[in-house]
């Protein structure tokens, strides 16, 4: 199976030569972006390529392969936006652009070693930048790891890193090898709840953090009250704090989920498809919970935990959340009464547990069904089970 994943390393010297490029090219897109509206839907990014490329390589002075991507790149945003059309999430409407991202295709927009990505800029063509050399980095220079479209992204304080896309070749564990699931229960109160088909279940606690993010809120509270310039940089500056402790929390999480399914031998992980929660749940949620509820990085959590299955042979698969913690795992009972904050009580038959054990245990059911079924029928592959 492919193992793709995205090493975020800091661009030492930034010049007015990359911020230039990185500008032009928004303006690229904005101007592909326009083309695309004013047809009223979605052009194909071939289409729409034959229409902006003389536009952009003229007008604009951006590069070929720089005019290559971009209609791909807006015409897949629209894409986006016409699936969330049907959804009736959003209208009709010009995506814009911002000069903090800009998207490169490996040798032909940029080359790169452990010290140096060389980037092709408007005005001075292919230029050298030194990256901060990180020791974590070292390993995905070591050849067997294949580059991919990457990019350059400027962060609001003025300092730019490059998001190096990166792709490898690892190894499937055979069909055999599947006699023990694993289902992952997601939440606030504990981070993660792991409980596999042999019955070993691990908590993953994350009252602290919660109560770290709880001092965060307090402290935004008080600073957005005075309404100063200097309170806006500092609410800034821990919105920026809390996001790298919320990404070191998930990273620790997702390794310590990943080492528990090997220790247990592990052939397949069940997660919940937790697409649009947000939409569907925060609007449900008690006006002073609605910020760890909108701000829950769970997304991140999915994403750590499936590379690094991945990396470990492992497959993922995500089951249907519908009832998961309301069900009763012994007698499949659904009530929305069995459930009263971290106790399960099911009203039918009197089984209880931990609300959020019972949950995962739920979801290793769904994942062990799955699995049964795609094995019998000798079609387990990992384009089935990864999302």
């Amino acid at each position: 199976m492919i193992l793709t994943k995205t090493v975020i390393l800091k661009i030492v010297n930034p010049d007015n030569d990359l911020v230039e490029t990185m500008q032009k090219y928004s303006d690229g897109m904005n101007y592909a972006s326009s083309v695309v509206f004013q047809n009223g839907k979605t052009i194909g990014s071939y289409k729409l390529q034959k229409i902006v490329y003389g536009y952009l390589r003229e007008v604009i002075g951006l590069k070929s392969q720089m005019s290559c991507n971009i209609p791909r790149q807006v015409s897949g945003c629209y894409k986006t936006l016409k699936e969330q059309i049907k959804e009736r999430k959003v209208i009709w409407k010009e995506i814009t652009f911002s000069p903090y991202s800009m998207t490169l295709s490996y040798k032909r927009d940029f080359s790169i070693s452990q010290d140096l990505v060389a980037i092709t800029t408007i005005n001075n063509g292919r230029k050298p930048y030194k990256i901060q050399s990180y020791d974590n980095a070292q390993q995905y220079f070591d050849g067997t790891w294949k580059f991919t479209a990457s990019k350059v992204v400027r962060h609001k304080d003025s300092n730019h890193s490059f998001h190096l896309s990166i792709e490898k070749e690892v190894p499937e564990k055979e069909l055999e090898y599947s006699s023990n699931y694993m289902g992952i229960d997601l939440g606030m109160n504990y981070l993660a709840v792991a409980s596999t088909t042999e019955k070993n279940c691990r908590f993953f606690a994350g009252g602290h953090i919660k109560d770290i993010r709880n001092q965060y809120m307090s402290m935004r509270k008080r600073l957005q009250s005075k309404g100063t310039l200097s309170a806006r940089k500092m609410i800034k500056h821990l919105s920026d704090k809390e996001k790298r402790l919320m990404r070191h929390v998930n990273h620790m999480i997702s390794k310590q989920i990943i080492k528990f399914a090997i220790e247990n031998k592990v052939f397949l992980i069940g997660l919940e498809d937790l697409k649009g929660i947000r939409e569907n749940k925060v609007r449900k949620v008690r006006k002073d919970k609605r910020y760890h509820q909108s701000s829950w990085t769970y997304r991140q959590l999915q994403d750590f935990i499936t590379y690094k299955a991945k990396e470990a042979g492992i497959k993922v698969h995500f089951v249907d959340p519908a009832h998961t913690s309301q069900e009763c795992n012994r007698c499949n009972h659904i009530s929305n009464t069995n459930r009263n904050r971290l106790k399960f009580i099911c009203k039918k038959c009197g089984y209880e547990n931990n609300a959020d054990l019972n949950a995962s245990m739920n979801i290793e059911r769904r994942t062990r069904d799955f699995g049964y079924i795609s094995l019998s029928q000798g079609c387990l592959s990992a384009t089935q089970t990864n999302a």
